[in-house]
């Protein structure tokens, strides 16, 4: 079992990840960065290729059968047709993340142990969720003859990965720019300098995860405008703990705040419109409603990292 794998997996958690991440970036000499999205990982696999790579970890003779029958299960489209698959797994299908999961371990994290740290000139650390992958290299060189290894690796294995999104950023500690940053697991992680003006690793709401966060709390309030007053605030609520409850990491606040105050807006906005009267309510009448509702306001839920020596 790999270290440098997150998703899937028993007992770890994607804030774990992302705690584990900062740390090693920040404690780590890398100055390279390069981002993979691959493409259509679930529908361009091989069947054949796959079964092989479980024989090899698995001899029983009745579940490699079964997942033969699971590869080859009959997908119903939206306008009713029924489609017999080729390649890929099938979508929506509760075993399809963990096939993906054995087929991505072969095919990209065993040939970047063996054959891609060996072969570099400066330290490395791999990581990848799913079908997200994010490397960073010590040095450029080895950044570089990774994007364009990479698509000839991937095309061995059925695969191909997004051209626009694999991009190569000088980021470290010596280049501190919000906009050298990759994207993982919903966080944008790059170099800024704090409140002291030491280089640190930051993380922040990646800004498509926030904008579409936005729209579904926006359409919620739209579709739920009906409810009473409270019970209507309970829901709101509940919806926005949750979204502090992940996206609620130290460096974060200025999201969390465009979050909570976008939701907060977009309310009193449908409320007044409710029963089609015109606006009669004011933003301090809204306020004086929301203390005594005792409205959610930002904070941060991050669990502190444990010490190695406790």
């Amino acid at each position: 079992m790999l270290e440098c794998r997150d998703g899937y997996r028993p007992g770890r958690g994607a804030l774990e990840a992302v705690r584990d991440r900062t740390f090693a970036l920040q404690d780590g000499r890398y100055g390279s960065l390069v981002e993979a999205d691959i493409q259509g990982c679930f529908d361009h696999m091989d069947p054949t290729g796959l079964l092989d790579m479980v024989r090899q970890r698995i001899d029983d003779r009745a579940l490699l059968p079964l997942l033969r029958q699971w590869l080859q299960a009959r997908i119903v489209d939206t306008d009713g047709q029924v489609v017999h698959p080729e390649t890929g797994t099938p979508q929506g299908g509760t075993v399809s993340p963990v096939l993906a999961h054995v087929y991505l371990h072969w095919a990209l994290d065993l040939w970047c142990e063996k054959v891609v740290k060996p072969h570099g000139r400066g330290e490395a650390l791999l990581c990848r969720d799913a079908e997200d992958w994010v490397g960073a290299f010590r040095s450029q060189e080895d950044a570089e003859r990774l994007c364009r290894v990479l698509p000839h690796r991937l095309e061995q294995c059925n695969l191909q990965v997004a051209p626009e999104k694999t991009p190569l950023r000088r980021c470290s500690r010596l280049h501190p720019r919000k906009r050298r940053c990759v994207t993982l697991l919903g966080f944008a992680f790059c170099w800024t300098p704090d409140r002291h003006g030491v280089p640190r690793v930051r993380r922040r709401t990646a800004r498509t995860k926030l904008y579409a966060a936005c729209q579904r709390i926006t359409e919620w309030i739209k579709q739920h405008r009906h409810l009473p007053g409270r019970a209507c605030f309970q829901r709101l609520h509940a919806r926005l703990r949750g979204h502090d409850n992940y996206d609620g990491v130290r460096g974060n606040s200025r999201a969390l705040n465009r979050f909570v105050n976008g939701a907060m807006a977009c309310t009193f906005t449908w409320l007044n419109r409710r029963g089609g009267k015109p606006r009669s309510d004011t933003w301090g009448q809204c306020t004086h409603v929301l203390d005594r509702v005792k409205r959610v306001r930002p904070r941060m839920t991050e669990v502190a990292r444990r010490s190695v020596f406790a």
